[in-house]
Formats: C-alpha cells, sequence, structure tokens
C-alpha cells in the first residue's frame, strides 16, 4: 500500500461512499474510525468550499495525515439557493435524512415541475501537512421530484432527478450514481490528481 488517506467525514454514509470512489489508488485509504475520537469540527464557512478546507485542514493537522474531505449539498433555485451549505441540518441541528427531506417537499409544495430545478455541488478538498491544499469541484442538474422514491443513496437522493432522466439517484445503483454525480465528478478529479503525486 502507498501512503495513507484518511477521508475526513463523521457521516458514515458519505465516508463509504468516498472511500469507494478512491479504491484502486496507491493510497491506503482510512475512515475517521481507525484514529482516536475528536470533536468534529464546527462547519463556520458560509460556502461549501470553505466547510471542505475547514474539515480538510482540521482532521489532517489533528493525526498528521493527508486528509482529503468534502462539503457537498443541494441547491434548489425556488428556494434562493437553500439548503446550501445547511443541507445536512436543514430541519435542525439533529435531523435525519427523512427531517430533511420532508421539509423540502413542504417548502416546495407549490411548485410546478419546470419550476423545482435544483443542483447537487460537492467541492472537495485535499489536505497534506505543510502543503498547499488542492481543492476539485462537480455539480449535476436536476429537479425535485413531487415524493421521494428508491432506497439507495443518502440525504436528498431519493428527491432528486438528474437531468435527462426519469429516476432519482435514489432509485439508481451506486454505480450508475458515482457515473453522473456531483461527488463521483468530483472525486474523478481528486483521483486523477492523487494518482499524479509521485
Amino acid at each position: 500500500m502507498g501512503d495513507v488517506l484518511l477521508v475526513g467525514s463523521a457521516n458514515k454514509k458519505k465516508a463509504a461512499e468516498l472511500s469507494a470512489l478512491l479504491q484502486g489508488t496507491r493510497w491506503e485509504v482510512r475512515g475517521l474510525g481507525d484514529y482516536p475520537a475528536v470533536s468534529e469540527p464546527e462547519e463556520t464557512g458560509t460556502t461549501f468550499e470553505e466547510n471542505a478546507v475547514l474539515k480538510a485542514r482540521y482532521y489532517s493537522e489533528a493525526f498528521g495525515v493527508a486528509c482529503l474531505a468534502d462539503d457537498s449539498g443541494l441547491v434548489v433555485d425556488a428556494l434562493g439557493g437553500a439548503p446550501g451549505v445547511y443541507s445536512a441540518r436543514y430541519a435542525g441541528p439533529e435531523a435525519t435524512d427523512s427531517d430533511n427531506n420532508e421539509k423540502l417537499l413542504a417548502a416546495m409544495e407549490e411548485y410546478m415541475w419546470h419550476e423545482r430545478t435544483a443542483r447537487f455541488v460537492c467541492h472537495a478538498a485535499f489536505c497534506q501537512p505543510g502543503q498547499p491544499i488542492h481543492l476539485e469541484y462537480g455539480v449535476v442538474e436536476g429537479h425535485i421530484s413531487m415524493e421521494p422514491f428508491g432506497p439507495g443513496g443518502f440525504g436528498y437522493d431519493p428527491l432528486f432527478v438528474p437531468q435527462g432522466y426519469e429516476c432519482t439517484f435514489g432509485e439508481m445503483s451506486a454505480a450508475d450514481k458515482h457515473g453522473l454525480s456531483h461527488r463521483g465528478q468530483a472525486m474523478g478529479k481528486i483521483r486523477a490528481y492523487l494518482e499524479s503525486l509521485a
């Protein structure tokens, strides 16, 4: 195996997805469970990029290893860009995926299909101790469905219909979702960057 790469996410489903997208590189991918418990960093950034950098730097400095962190979320045009950076806690600090989805559907209740445009955005930050942070970005356009569909994925996946498709991310296989998702795009660029490092 190569150098250690920590996936800096306390969200186990997201950490598993990021790890899967990084398999096959020379890096030995580890999760936070492989290290002593530390408190999570407070996500005080006002943009996805700021929060991704904040998390990557925090965990890299805490454990002295290379760290990859992302900040991603759903941007809904009709809601002025909400839930945005507050996607994970849209319905409150302890909100579940179901809570967030229910709040979003309630907020979108009066909107017709053509008004339900949205996009998933992902900013990924790679931090090595003593090195400049490397950033990548991914975005996928789509619409918010009228109700949840599919058991797959996590977060808002059961509500997000990517452009050009008639099913939600929640109805897709992991491989199909990764092939076009915001996180899949960002991780593809991160992979290429990681493989370019000596």
